[in-house]
């Protein structure tokens, strides 16, 4: 077999511009509903110190992907990445490897460009304020995909204190990307909310309120919610993948909805959602979306 290229974290993230990104994100996901890619509910295996390691396989009839990947909240005691892994691309019609991209990267990057796509789709405008709740590196990576996609927008971020909203903004400005600390509560202008943490207590609980979008991203875990349940229960409920949700949503779990009235992201692409309702996105994942990542890297080595 031919050498098969492994690209590290910055080779990954050149391959995978936002733009082009969002757009395969929204094609990958009405193909997902209609069940032309297969991708199970990622398993899980414990890992010790709270960790986690996870396999997420997809497969299409052009590309077959593996990401394996591990995840150890842990781990920032020490000075080391909470995520470390891999993810394998392969011939959809033969299974014939190809590729290796940073399992990292491609999560932090599809996970902001699914974001983005859930503002492109459920927002019942153009955003003018953001607000990040959470400091770590998918914080960024969301940071860096909202100057990708609303130059214009102003973005707040909240962190565990001043110190952590400091050194955010600070790491951020390096990068070309003007962030302000939000500080002591929410100002009534922020009309996204993005909660990036991996807190397992309800890290915004302000009441649901149009037009407000408000998106959670960080739990995955049952027992995890970011997003009070007040106002998921008070707010129209989309979601990236029904099973996944089901299963890892601890955020509509815990508010006990009523899942015959939750939608997919992937439902709203290219229909007139109707807006004028509070509206929350909850996404948890899936090989899918890594999947259409690797569409995008693909396309920009050919």
């Amino acid at each position: 077999m031919d050498k098969i290229s492994v690209f590290d974290a910055a080779a990954t993230a050149a391959l995978l511009d936002f733009i082009p990104l969002v757009d395969a994100l929204a094609e990958a996901s009405v193909e997902h509903d209609r069940g032309e890619i297969h991708s199970p509910v990622r398993v899980g295996v414990p890992l010790n110190d709270n960790g986690v390691v996870l396999s997420m396989p997809a497969s299409a009839p052009d590309v077959a992907i593996h990401k394996l990947v591990s995840v150890s909240p842990d781990n920032a005691k020490q000075n080391l990445p909470t995520i470390f892994g891999t993810v394998t691309v392969c011939n959809g019609q033969t299974g014939r490897p190809e590729f290796i991209l940073d399992g990292p990267t491609v999560t932090s990057r599809r996970t902001a460009a699914l974001s983005m796509l859930g503002v492109r789709v459920l927002h019942p405008s153009t955003p003018q304020v953001f607000l990040i709740i959470g400091t770590g590196q998918q914080a960024q990576t969301h940071a860096l995909a909202i100057h990708a996609l609303y130059p214009t927008a102003r973005v707040l971020v909240k962190g565990l204190n001043n110190s952590f909203e400091d050194t955010f903004c600070g790491t951020l400005a390096s990068q070309g990307v003007h962030v302000e600390p939000c500080g002591d509560g929410i100002p009534d202008d922020v009309d996204t909310v993005i909660t990036v943490t991996t807190s397992k207590v309800p890290v915004y609980a302000e009441a649901a309120k149009a037009p407000r979008l408000v998106i959670g991203v960080g739990a995955f875990t049952p027992d995890a919610a970011e997003i009070a349940q007040e106002t998921v229960r008070a707010s129209r409920i989309f979601v990236d993948d029904l099973n996944a949700t089901r299963a890892e949503a601890g955020d509509l779990i815990q508010a006990d909805v009523d899942w015959s009235q939750v939608r997919t992201l992937g439902s709203a692409v290219g229909e007139n959602v109707r807006k004028d309702a509070p509206i929350v996105l909850k996404t948890v994942g899936s090989g899918a979306w890594d999947l259409a990542a690797c569409r995008v890297a693909r396309a920009a080595l050919k």
